[in-house]
């Protein structure tokens, strides 16, 4: 069984920036090709402007589109501009196809969850978590779940959430976001205990975005209370409980800032590798038992 990831080279650009994600699809692609993992390349379809406009201000869309308005770089460049529609339209995509065929999917982009209604934050423009969970409850779906486990406090996503009223204990999107609690080392074990019953209190959703952050490692500049083991074991446990209650999941690849030597992004390149592989034993697997201690808690 191969893991569908939707990209395409649309989704990329060049930016001047400390972030990597403007490029990093296509590099994360490349590694996984390189490294022979079972994936199944699909094009995605672009988000619309009805899309991107139920998550953000219609103006706000239109200014960044046209290079008027900052991006969540801090410039106007068309070329990031054109990519923004594909890297939410893979989330969407993603998403779509992991709820239509109960399944794990991927789309392998970032720059969300700090974009706010009518702003860019922390190298996010568009919220495509917010724009793929507002798709798809104009398509029927009950609810969504957005499970943010990048280092960072996911502001954006919790403020268009409450704006638009699908936040909060009655809302019909449940998102949790590690980075509101989670940032000491030794906190990694309470992380990785609750984690089960976090992506249970998501049994309802009828699918799960998942956030699969590099930079919560501990060797990253802006992170990090995770090593390579806990990052491995957080994959496994929200793969694994996922795929025992039937909950459909379609996982990006959000922040990582490591850098090698020679400026590369290899350590964040492997630990992106290792959460593809999980989820590809994962979906292989057969359908383990929620109460199996084994699978579902830290060692």
């Amino acid at each position: 069984m191969s893991l569908p990831v939707f990209f395409c080279n649309d989704m990329v650009a060049r930016a001047q920036s400390f972030s990597p994600s403007a490029a990093k699809p296509r590099a994360v692609v490349d590694d996984w090709l390189r490294r022979g993992l079972a994936i199944d390349i699909r094009v995605p379809t672009p988000a619309t402007i009805d899309d991107l406009t139920r998550a953000h201000d219609a103006d706000y869309v239109r200014g960044v589109l046209d290079g008027r308005i900052p991006n969540g770089f801090g410039d106007r460049s068309i070329a990031v501009a054109s990519s923004l529609p594909f890297t939410s339209g893979a989330m969407l995509s993603a998403a779509r196809h992991a709820l239509q065929n109960r399944s794990i999917t991927c789309a392998p982009c970032s720059g969300f969850h700090h974009a706010g209604w009518d702003h860019a934050a922390g190298y996010c423009t568009f919220n495509g978590l917010v724009v793929a969970a507002c798709a798809l409850l104009a398509d029927g779906a009950s609810s969504v779940g957005i499970l943010d486990c990048d280092m960072h406090y996911g502001d954006g996503t919790d403020a268009i959430l409450a704006r638009l009223g699908l936040g909060g204990a009655h809302g019909r999107v449940v998102h949790f976001t590690a980075g509101a609690t989670y940032s000491r080392r030794n906190q990694a074990r309470s992380f990785l205990d609750r984690l089960p019953d976090i992506v249970g209190s998501m049994q309802r959703c009828d699918v799960v975005l998942y956030q699969a952050g590099a930079d919560p490692h501990v060797r990253d500049p802006l992170g990090g209370f995770l090593d390579d083991d806990d990052l491995q074991r957080r994959d496994q446990i929200v793969f694994r409980t996922a795929r025992a209650l039937g909950l459909p999941v379609a996982w990006n690849l959000a922040g990582g800032y490591q850098r090698d030597k020679s400026g590369g992004i290899s350590a964040v390149l492997a630990i992106h590798a290792r959460t593809a592989e999980a989820a590809i034993d994962a979906a292989r697997a057969p359908i383990p038992r929620v109460g199996d201690a084994a699978i579902f808690r830290a060692p």
